[in-house]
C-alpha cells in the first residue's frame, strides 16, 4: 500500500475574504543564489491505520534543505504557518525571502498571509491547477515516496516518528545532491559551503 499520496481532499481552510491570489514570482526558476531567498511549501497526505496524517514542508531552493515543516490530522492553515514559522525560527531566511506555493485555501488563508507580513516575506503563488509551478516542492515528496518506503503506517505516531527521522537524519544531512560548482554534498553541506563563503566575503 501507498503511504505518501497526493491525492487532492477537501480542504478544511477558508481562503481569505476576497482571497486574491499572490503573483508568481518564481516562474518555475527553482534555482536561488544563496540560502534563505526563495522557498517552495506543500502539502502531502499520509496514510496511516488511524487515518490521514498531512505533511507541510518549506523547501530552500539554493540547498534542497527542507527548512521547516509540520504534521496534523488536519489540514487548516496552522498547518502551513507552523511549518514557516520553523523556518523563521531557524534564523534561516533572509528579509524579502519569497515563500512560493499552489493556491490552495491552506496558502490563500488570511492566517498565511499575516504571518508572511509578520515575518517581512514576499508570498508568491503558481497558477491554478498547473503542477510544474510547484514543480520542485512536489519533487520532494515523490522523493520521500521512492526513499522511506511506499506503505501504509499502522499509526500517526509512527509515521510522524519515521517522517521525521527520514528529514532530520537522512534526506537533510546525508543524502548528496549535484551542486552546479561544488559537486556532491548535503543540503546541510550545501548550506555551510554558502554560509562560509558569506564570512569569508564579509
Amino acid at each position: 500500500m501507498t503511504g505518501v499520496t497526493r491525492r487532492k481532499h477537501r480542504s478544511l481552510t477558508r481562503p481569505a475574504k476576497r482571497a486574491v491570489p499572490a503573483t508568481d514570482l518564481i516562474g518555475r526558476d527553482f534555482t536561488a543564489d544563496a540560502p534563505g531567498r526563495k522557498l517552495v511549501g506543500d502539502i502531502t497526505f499520509i496514510s496511516t491505520g488511524e487515518g490521514w496524517l498531512l505533511l507541510a514542508t518549506w523547501l530552500d531552493l539554493a540547498t534542497r534543505e527542507i527548512v521547516g515543516y509540520s504534521m496534523a490530522d488536519h489540514h487548516r492553515a496552522s498547518l502551513v504557518v507552523n511549518a514557516l514559522t520553523m523556518a523563521a525560527g531557524r534564523d534561516r531566511l533572509d528579509s524579502g525571502c519569497i515563500v512560493h506555493s499552489d493556491r490552495g485555501a491552506e496558502y490563500t488563508s488570511g492566517e498565511l498571509c499575516r504571518e508572511i507580513i509578520r515575518l517581512g516575506l514576499r508570498q508568491s503563488m503558481g497558477r491554478t491547477g498547473s503542477c510544474y509551478d510547484n514543480a520542485a516542492a512536489e519533487s520532494f515528496f515523490a522523493l520521500l515516496k521512492a526513499e522511506i518506503t511506499t506503505r501504509r503506517w499502522p499509526d500517526r505516531t509512527t509515521a510522524r516518528a519515521e517522517i521525521f527521522a527520514f528529514i532530520e537524519t537522512f534526506y537533510n544531512r546525508k543524502r548528496l545532491r549535484k551542486h552546479p560548482v561544488w559537486g556532491y554534498l548535503t543540503p546541510l553541506e550545501i548550506r555551510q559551503r554558502h554560509e562560509q563563503e558569506h564570512a569569508l566575503a564579509a
